[in-house]
């Protein structure tokens, strides 16, 4: 990529940033962890409590890009049919026609998505492993790029479904948005007195520039052994003590492509462990199944993932 290239794809990055920022107060560390799924060709799942600004952070973000975007509440009676299309008879020239669902979008916000049954939640995992559907025995391509932002509720468990292991492992990321400081939320109810500015808000790069965006993300360099950092970080959570089911090798693929998302919008062409750092929490610990007595005892997968950060020698 030549240097103008390289500087054109940084603005788009810094522009989204921007933009995003103006309705997301305080929240600069979960824009940037977004972005990184955005630009490595991840998913995302935010899992915080309610009101902590989940939704708007996927509206935010799709309202920055001149992208199709769709938006699905997910309820127990929702259908897979309802995600991905139906065909229904003509009676005129007696043939079925493809109905596409919105999953045929680019950005798809599927809100509350343990609310659904394990059936519905299953129709995305040919969508987001493979930038495909298959409907009615023909196979449908989606558009490039093709980003899932998936939220859920921690603390509502009476209606739910949790997300089994395989949906768990097609998401790149998942991390929390937390509750954000006093004078943010000050900022907010100020932003907010008279109406919401994200109806407000335009876009403010192209489809095209998303698509310029990944490629440069997807040429910064990674050295030998930084790889073999990222494989021995995910590995040692297989033998992890009270981890039932570790991290596979999805999950190295997934550190490396965002870590070097991340290595990009920090101006370099070349990731660094502390890349790979940053984003082991979000990357690795939503994947690890956890045996009940550690469970019960309090330990979590980001708490496993932070004692093998700690363990595993850093390369110099």
């Amino acid at each position: 990529m030549t240097p103008a290239n390289y500087q054109a794809a940084r603005e788009v990055y810094q522009r989204i940033a921007d933009n995003v920022a103006t309705i997301m107060q305080g929240q600069t560390g979960s824009a940037r962890k977004l972005l990184a799924a955005l630009a490595s060709g991840g998913h995302v799942l935010l899992e915080d409590f309610p009101g902590t600004g989940k939704t708007t952070l996927a509206k935010a973000l799709a309202r920055s890009i001149a992208a199709r975007f769709k938006r699905v509440q997910f309820t127990p009676d929702l259908l897979p049919s309802d995600i991905l299309g139906v065909s229904i008879f003509n009676q005129r020239d007696q043939e079925f026609h493809f109905h596409e669902g919105p999953i045929f979008t680019n950005i798809l916000l599927a809100d509350e998505i343990n609310r659904a049954s394990p059936r519905t939640q299953s129709a995305l995992l040919e969508a987001m492993g493979e930038n495909q559907v298959s409907v009615d025995g023909e196979r449908r391509s989606l558009a490039e790029p093709f980003f899932v932002i998936a939220t859920q509720n921690p603390v509502e468990f009476r209606g739910t479904y949790p997300l089994p292991e395989a949906q768990m492992d097609r998401f790149a990321m998942q991390f929390t948005l937390g509750y954000v400081q006093a004078a943010d939320e000050v900022a907010i109810l100020s932003a907010q007195r008279q109406n919401h500015p994200i109806e407000e808000l335009q876009p403010c790069v192209s489809l095209a520039d998303v698509l310029v965006l990944k490629r440069a993300a997807q040429e910064v360099r990674i050295s030998e052994e930084l790889k073999r950092y990222v494989v021995d970080l995910v590995s040692a959570t297989r033998t992890a003590t009270g981890v039932q089911l570790g991290a596979s090798p999805r999950a190295s693929i997934a550190l490396m492509k965002a870590a070097q998302a991340l290595a990009f919008f920090d101006g370099l062409d070349f990731v660094t462990p502390d890349q790979i750092q940053e984003l082991a929490g979000p990357v690795i610990a939503h994947r690890l199944v956890m045996e009940p007595q550690a469970r019960f005892s309090g330990l979590t997968g980001r708490g496993v993932v932070e004692e093998v950060v700690k363990k595993i020698r850093v390369p110099a």
